[in-house]
């Protein structure tokens, strides 16, 4: 008798380690150090992208001598400043205000990146993002945006873009609020798959005055994950907080967004992905709801004077990827 319950126990067992094994994974995994960016380290991963805005918006990206000349670039310390010129009064119709858009040298798969960012740009007319895609071969390379907003109009949202054959269950282990679950770029006018962060200091003013917080994503073949903790969260986790060398992401808990492979392959709609991190002004989206989301006049107007960008301004004291 015991000998049949034990090989009928063993049986379950086996059954169940293979059901699980075959089932999509939600569960994450410890990741080591892999690039470790702080203050003029940024100069170092990343290059300066001196390119036509793809999002048509008013701006002119510069190259990285031209960013450091003008001050839109400064790394020291713990401290990297990405910043928009707030010095330049523009001509109507002339070329956009500088600022600054830069890609990691590397591209990355399965992966984990936090970004300890202490102030985001804020202005009506702004468009900052922290996102991953490859550019070569978008939409089909895929697109992670971890922080991205407009106008000063909070919360956050995170959002794939993908060819079709992506969509998202509109149940999921998330946090956040799903907005659309068609990730297909040619769909919904290229919305994206978004999910808001329910937290209000996630962007924006209400993030600068919280002292900012800790944004993370997590991509692997079954799911694709972001986290966001405020500075003064009791819940950070301890290896966020301090840039261990390496961290599991199995203790993070519930992220603000959820996106499992169940009704999407992962696998065939992202590759290798750069980070890219950039602001730009009005454009597809900032100038579209520039009106609707309370900012004065056009956007366009708006974005000739300097006086209104002050606080047009990234600081970030760490990007760190774990593979």
């Amino acid at each position: 008798m015991k000998s049949s319950v034990s090989t009928v126990l063993r049986a379950s067992l086996l059954t169940a380690s293979t059901l699980f094994a075959l089932a999509p994974s939600a569960q994450g995994a410890s990741y080591s150090l892999s690039d470790n960016v702080v203050g003029a380290g940024f100069f170092d991963a990343f290059n300066f992208q001196a390119i036509g805005d793809p999002t048509h918006g008013r701006v002119n990206y510069v190259d990285q001598a031209t960013a450091r000349a003008q001050n839109l670039t400064f790394g020291s310390g713990n401290t990297f400043i990405l910043r928009a010129d707030h010095t330049t009064t523009l001509s109507p119709g002339g070329p956009g205000r500088n600022s600054v858009r830069i890609r990691t040298n590397k591209a990355y798969t399965t992966h984990v990146a936090v970004f300890d960012i202490r102030h985001m740009p804020q202005a009506c007319g702004t468009w900052p993002a922290v996102w991953e895609t490859k550019e070569s071969n978008w939409p089909n390379g895929g697109e992670i945006d971890i922080l991205e907003g407009v106008n000063d109009h909070g919360p956050n949202q995170a959002t794939l873009h993908t060819s079709s054959g992506c969509t998202m269950p509109a149940s999921r282990a998330q946090s956040g609020n799903a907005l659309q679950n068609d990730c297909n770029v040619a769909v919904n006018g290229n919305a994206g798959c978004g999910v808001q962060v329910p937290s209000g200091n996630s962007y924006g003013p209400a993030f600068n005055a919280n002292g900012g917080g800790w944004y993370a994503v997590e991509r692997t073949n079954s799911f694709i994950k972001v986290w966001f903790w405020a500075r003064n969260d009791g819940s950070v986790p301890s290896a966020v907080r301090s840039g261990a060398s390496s961290v599991n992401t199995d203790s993070w808990g519930t992220p603000v967004a959820f996106f499992p492979n169940t009704q999407c392959d992962l696998a065939s709609h992202f590759q290798e992905n750069n980070i890219i991190i950039n602001l730009t002004f009005c454009g597809d989206w900032a100038g579209a709801v520039f009106a609707s989301q309370g900012c004065p006049g056009t956007c366009e107007d708006f974005v000739n004077n300097p006086a209104n960008f002050a606080n047009a301004f990234f600081d970030f004291a760490a990007m760190r990827v774990y593979t």
